[in-house]
């Protein structure tokens, strides 16, 4: 009979542990009326390191389903109401608890607390600012990533460690712009929730890029009701320049939307001075070109949430950017007997207009997520500029013009699934498949005795490319204990046709190049924490940079008589193998070592030809690049109000090529300064700097450079209004270095645009309430490759 007892009482345990109940209800406010998006979070007694939460749907309603006997709490919460917890209640029936909670009656503002500095954390595979908790009254792009240590931004765009071929993402996503400039200049802080440096891409990144990328993911909350925002700017670079925008967003039920608009007006400079030597001559050339570009930017997107699981929508942007300006170039050439002058002027005349749509839809829960997507791009690009000498050259030459049209078409197809398992593995699946066609033609024109243009079919020409890329990955992320994994495989399979159509010898003529390649891409990171203060990860990564689509173009663009840039069809990819080792120091960069080996590296190779006095610019392959650097961050905050950081990185950079006789090799140091100090009346300061020694900037031996940008924030009408003044490039020495042709030498300086002032207003307004929402990550490499930075 005993044992029977405890037989029975056993059955029972088991049962009653294993029977599954459901707690429901529904959440009102003191009106009783029903509060979406408020979370509920419940917990088991003793297990409140393992909560089950959920968010109440449009009518207030909530479920937790399939929960197991036992006794339980619960917290619900929402943004201006106050918290309400229900104490211990045993459940071991279905149960039905409706909660009513009460407006906040402290403003927000009171319980709001940030920092003046982003959180900076540094994993295996990157490097993560985060801006959410942080003061951002700097309020562009260029601001934000000053702030980002290791990050340099000069006149020549972003570096990292040396390398200046960075991507830039907006949500995993390639940006719209094609220029560095117009990006950090128009780009609003305020929408910045992250910046993340992937200097190790794990496999859901494609495998194109040899640096690394920069992946800015835009703030998550979108508030409840209607909010947005306004800002301009105006300032003095060469000449006045201006721009000014606006965004609007609205969540209502299940539908969301936001808008966006803005223009500008920049200008800068980027003069060019080259004293050469062709045999016995000496060739001073002075060039000056001005920039003034009108950027227009239009875009919007709808999410509509048909449940808590599933979610479809679209965003659709219209880009143009518009530029007429002329590059005026005084060259003298002498010797020991004679010297002469040849003045020139080349008219630049730019239209492009980029359209981008991407619906989109997302299956979510806890432990699942599936992305399916598609993106389309049509991108435009017409160019004219006419060579023409001027009044007073002792040289004659014949006056040249070019018109050269392209267009770019460019369809992603995507599709990206992750499982969570626990908090200690998560893998993670995708496949994407790329159609890009581009198209461009060149007509070439010269003048004749009449002063009229005629066509010289000789010179005149059309490129055509046509790729596909489909691509499939793989991903695993554990953790056990104190190690961290992150392993993975990508496979890439791409056929790239290119098609030259063009007059020989009077007869028209074709050649098609294609390009087949089939190639798996590991990458691999493994971390391990020693205690709580130090860290130490060490990554790997394989990577392909494929050829711009400009650079295969086998175009001459003319900057003066006797200097032009030309394409080179006959490109090949180059393939990296990335090492790197990072030691953190309470999750934050410390000391890194980078190393990493490029075969076929594309290279800028300069040529000067002596016959014809001519100097040519041409992306070819060197065979071999080995690029070493090294590290070191530390903290500035050794007074009160005082935050920030410095360090320095040192590189070496080594180029071999027996076919193009190159080698180069050179140990470059670079310091740098990034901080920002409380004045009073709550003026922000936020200063920048950076000093280098000698560089390798491709076949430029570059000497040392100096930079300093600094700038004042203050926040006013109860923080919805900021106000920054920002001094930059204020000791800006502009770029210096010296070139060895082989049969000839040459220094060079391009100095771009000094002392820029800019004043900046932006104004917010709306509602403080906020719901999550999720970002996707997206991207698109072939918009990278179109690569025009007129």
């Amino acid at each position: 009979m005993k044992a029977l007892k405890i037989t029975i009482f056993f059955f029972f345990g088991i049962l009653t542990t294993f029977s599954q109940h459901k707690i429901s209800g529904k959440i009102v406010d003191e009106q009783n009326q029903p509060l979406p998006f408020a979370n509920i979070v419940l917990y088991k007694t003793g297990e409140d390191a393992k909560p089950n939460g959920t968010v109440s749907y449009d009518d207030g309603t909530y479920i937790f389903d399939k929960i197991t006997a036992g006794n339980y709490k619960m917290e619900i919460s929402m943004l201006g109401f106050t918290t309400q917890k229900i104490e211990a209640f045993d459940l071991n029936a279905d149960k039905i608890l409706n909660i009513t909670l009460k407006e906040e009656t402290q403003t927000l503002n009171e319980v709001v607390v940030k920092s003046k500095r982003p959180i900076i954390k540094q994993t295996a595979e990157k490097l993560i600012v985060d801006l959410e908790k942080s003061e951002m009254i700097n309020t562009n792009l260029q601001d934000v990533m000053r702030k980002v240590p290791g990050v340099l931004v000069t006149n020549n765009g972003i570096s990292i460690a040396g390398n200046s071929g960075v991507r830039i993402l907006i949500n995993g996503k390639t940006t719209e712009y094609m220029d560095v400039e117009t990006l950090l200049r128009d780009f609003p802080a305020d929408n910045i929730a992250k910046i993340e440096v992937v200097e190790q891409p794990g496999a859901e990144y494609q495998a194109s890029g040899s640096g690394a990328i920069i992946n800015i993911i835009l703030k998550k909350n979108v508030k409840l009701g209607t909010h947005g925002s306004v800002n301009t700017w105006i300032g003095e670079d060469e000449g006045f320049e201006w721009g000014s925008g606006f965004s609007i967003a609205s969540y209502k039920n299940k539908l969301n939307w936001q808008a966006n608009a803005g223009y500008s007006q920049p200008t800068w400079r980027d003069d060019l001075f080259l004293v050469r030597t062709v045999g016995d001559e000496t060739y001073d050339q002075v060039t000056r070109e001005p920039y003034d570009p009108d950027n227009f930017r239009i875009g919007g997107s709808l999410d509509y949430y048909i449940n808590d699981k599933h979610s479809i929508g679209i965003g659709a942007r219209i880009n143009t950017r518009n530029s007429t300006r002329i590059a005026a170039s005084e060259t003298i050439i002498s010797d020991v007997n004679t010297t002469n002058t040849l003045f020139s002027e080349n008219s630049f005349d730019r239209e492009r207009k980029n359209f981008n749509i991407n619906p989109y839809y997302e299956y979510k829960t806890d432990t699942d997520k599936l992305v399916i997507d598609f993106n389309y791009v049509d991108f435009s690009n017409d160019n004219t500029n006419t060579l023409s000498d001027v009044a007073g050259s002792t040289i004659d030459f014949t006056d040249r013009k070019y018109i050269q049209d392209g267009t770019y078409s460019i369809k992603t197809y995507r599709a990206d699934y992750s499982k969570t398992f626990s908090d200690n593995l998560k893998i993670s699946a995708g496949t994407r498949f790329a159609d890009v066609k581009t198209d461009n033609d060149l007509q070439s024109f010269s003048q004749n005795t009449n002063g009229n243009f005629d066509k010289d079919d000789e010179e005149s020409s059309r490129f055509v490319i046509d790729e596909t890329i489909f691509a499939l990955y793989s991903k695993i992320n554990a953790t056990s204990g104190k190690w961290s994994f992150s392993g993975g495989l990508r496979y890439e399979d791409s056929n790239t046709d290119g098609t030259s159509t063009f007059l020989q010898n009077g007869i028209l003529t074709s050649e098609v190049k294609k390009r087949p390649i089939k190639k798996v891409f590991p990458s691999a990171s493994i971390s391990r924490k020693f205690n709580d203060i130090l860290g130490a990860s060490l990554s790997y990564s394989y990577r392909i940079q494929r050829p711009s689509y400009s650079s295969l173009n086998s175009f001459a663009t003319y900057l003066d008589p006797y200097s032009a840039g030309e394409g080179n069809p006959n490109l090949t990819p180059a393939y990296t193998n990335n090492y790197q080792f990072n030691l953190t120091y309470e999750g934050q960069p410390f000391f890194t070592i980078g190393y990493s080996k490029t075969d076929d590296v594309l290279f800028q190779l300069i040529k000067q030809d002596n016959e014809t006095a001519q100097i040519r610019q041409q992306d070819v392959n060197v065979e071999n690049n080995a690029n070493w650097n090294f590290r070191l961050f530390a903290p500035v905050n050794f007074t009160k109000g005082l935050e920030g950081y410095t360090g320095v990185i040192v590189t070496n950079t080594d180029y071999q090529s027996s076919t193009y006789g190159v080698d180069l090799n050179k140990w470059n140091l670079i310091w740098f300064l990034q901080a920002s100090y409380q004045l009073p009346a709550d003026i922000n300061f936020e200063l920048s700097g950076n000093y280098g020694t000698g560089a390798l900037e491709g076949q430029i031996e570059a000497d040392w450079f100096a930079e300093l940008d600094f700038s004042f924030g203050k926040k006013f009408l109860d923080d919805k209004l900021k106000v920054n003044l920002g001094f930059s490039k204020m000791l800006n020495r502009g770029f210096n270095g010296t070139i060895d042709y082989g049969n000839g030498t040459a220094s060079v300086e391009s100095n771009g645009s000094r002392q820029n002032i800019q004043l900046r207003f932006v104004y917010s307004f709306g509602s403080k309430f906020g719901k999550k929402k999720a970002s996707r990550n997206r991207n698109t490499d072939e918009e990278d490759r179109i690569n025009d930075s007129n």
